[in-house]
């Protein structure tokens, strides 16, 4: 396994809708492995395919991060789709690709998304609290959005602002 490079805005790859997946062979598991390692490396509680530069519908996570759970509980989702949403909440976000930034989204309270296993078995996953906001965000990333692009204009030039700013002082480190 190996950790991958976790792409960060404005990275191209990161507006793209990914491509649906239709062979789950031996590259597909290959992959999902290096994300598991990639997601614990971060430390993140999920993370899409094209946030490793591939532009595949399919995304890990794992919520026992977020509870402090000594047992890892890895978790696949393979050309996820939502069934349904239901209610609204309001919530803090952040995200391993617009990294120091967190900011209030509004979100599904509570979400159904089907979708395959990693071994292409349906699946369907309902979700609320923590599990729906992880399941929006990362589909969020399989259709070619980030959480950014859900804040309001004013808070998404105060980020573009600062991005700025950390790019030139990037650039003048070499």
């Amino acid at each position: 396994m190996a950790v991958l490079e976790i792409r960060q805005y404005p990275d191209p790859v990161l507006r793209q809708a990914a491509k649906s997946i239709e062979n789950i062979d031996g590259n597909l598991q290959r992959l999902i492995d290096d994300m598991f390692e990639t997601l614990y490396a971060a430390p993140g509680l999920g993370l899409a395919a094209p946030q490793v530069g591939e532009s595949l519908r399919l995304f890990v996570y794992d919520l026992s991060i977020a509870d402090e759970v000594k047992k890892r509980w890895p978790l696949v989702l393979i050309n996820p789709e939502f069934v349904s949403k239901e209610g609204e909440v309001s919530e803090d976000e952040g995200c391993l690709s617009v990294p120091e930034y967190r900011e209030s989204v509004r979100r599904a309270a509570r979400v159904v998304v089907r979708g395959l296993d990693r071994d292409g078995k349906e699946i369907t996953v309902e979700g609320e609290g923590l599990l729906a906001k992880l399941l929006q965000h990362e589909i969020d990333h399989l259709d070619g959005k980030l959480f950014i692009d859900r804040i309001s204009s004013l808070k998404r030039n105060i980020y573009f602002r600062r991005l700025k700013k950390i790019m030139k002082a990037r650039e003048k480190e070499g």
